[in-house]
């Protein structure tokens, strides 16, 4: 047996070492590193999962509240969807209005109309914009602007006239508060649209008098709104037909900022602003997988319908055009998209 050593520790034997006194092995110095990589990276999957649930449970309060504003009378007048967003085309009315507190007054105008067409199959998003001053029957009101059916009897009166005139069903319904779309706006830290022309307010919006240039922008939430908004511009060719396609760049680059990573991980902080100016029978889950067919989606298809101006009672009001027929196939997918005559300011086309 081999004797201590000068200082008097014990003696080492063959094959086996001894552990220096005061430092044991410890447990992690024993795992290899492939292992160690490995629980590093399934800890941070696990807070990852755990941050997202937070998230949804949050944007799922706030939905909760967007839908309660949705009364038994509208949801009757929607159209039943008859499959998931995921694997079913749906429609989808998107109204944007003045109200205060997001509720669906009755009295109260519809500032922009919109109808969104999912088509999972195809990878396609398809946008018609309504002029509000378009000429149509009112269900037990006889002929006025659209935008009045919301006037005359909510929401649920603006839907069976948008399918009277359109022929189209409206699964869903999303109501806009614009006092709450510009806080929305910059908490996915603003949007980036292309403006294909300069846009100069002729008179003020806002307390602002308003100048677009020409090209790609960055808009805050305030801009947004006066951008989309805005109905008195310098520009001849401006009328309610291009304001609809600027609410349409807003809503698109709205739209695709919100499914980028950065704001779904982001969702437990923008849960509550993207749900506070909403009125929609739209649950949370419904939203997310709107997300993903948007994230999916090859490309947007941009409509208007349209007509020719005119004089009825008093009002100026456009007068719809066989050519809307057209546009709504082209809506649907059913023709290719066709842009409008040039210099016609109300002309409907995609």
């Amino acid at each position: 047996m081999p004797a201590p050593d000068m200082h008097g520790a014990p003696p080492r034997l063959p094959g086996r070492t001894v552990a220096r006194p005061g430092k044991p092995p410890g447990r992690w110095r024993r795992i290899g590193w492939k292992r160690r990589i490995a629980l590093a990276v399934g800890a941070i999957f696990a807070l990852l999962v755990v941050w997202l649930y937070l998230g949804y449970r949050s944007f799922s309060n706030e939905m909760d509240a967007a839908n309660r504003k949705i009364n038994k009378r509208t949801r009757a007048a929607l159209s039943p969807d008859h499959g998931s967003i995921l694997t079913t085309p749906q429609v989808s009315l998107i109204m944007g209005s003045d109200s205060r507190n997001g509720n669906e007054l009755a009295g109260t105008r519809a500032d922009s109309i919109l109808l969104v067409r999912t088509d999972p199959g195809k990878h396609l998003v398809s946008m018609l914009s309504i002029p509000r001053d378009l000429n149509v029957r009112i269900p037990g009101h006889g002929f006025g602007k659209i935008n009045s059916a919301f006037a005359y009897g909510g929401p649920a009166l603006l839907i069976r006239t948008v399918r009277a005139f359109t022929g189209l069903p409206v699964n869903h319904l999303v109501i806009v508060d614009f006092t709450g779309f510009k806080e929305l706006i910059d908490s996915v830290g603003g949007i980036t649209v292309t403006n294909p022309y300069k846009v100069i307010s002729s008179a003020p919006f806002d307390g602002i008098m308003w100048h677009f240039k020409k090209g790609v922008i960055h808009l805050d939430g305030r801009r947004a709104l006066a951008y989309a908004r805005i109905r008195k511009t310098t520009n001849p060719a401006d009328s309610d037909v291009t304001r609809t396609e600027r609410q349409q760049r807003v809503l698109q680059a709205l739209a695709h900022k919100l499914v980028t990573p950065s704001n779904i991980f982001n969702l437990p902080s923008i849960g509550r602003d993207l749900a506070k100016p909403l009125a929609t029978d739209l649950t949370a889950t419904d939203f997310l997988e709107l997300a993903w067919v948007k994230f999916r989606s090859g490309r947007t298809v941009k409509c208007h319908l349209g007509g020719i101006p005119n004089v009825v009672g008093g009002q100026d009001v456009i007068q719809p055009v066989a050519q809307n027929i057209s546009v709504i196939g082209m809506f649907l997918g059913k023709q290719a998209p066709q842009p409008p005559p040039k210099n016609e300011l109300y002309a409907p086309g995609c």
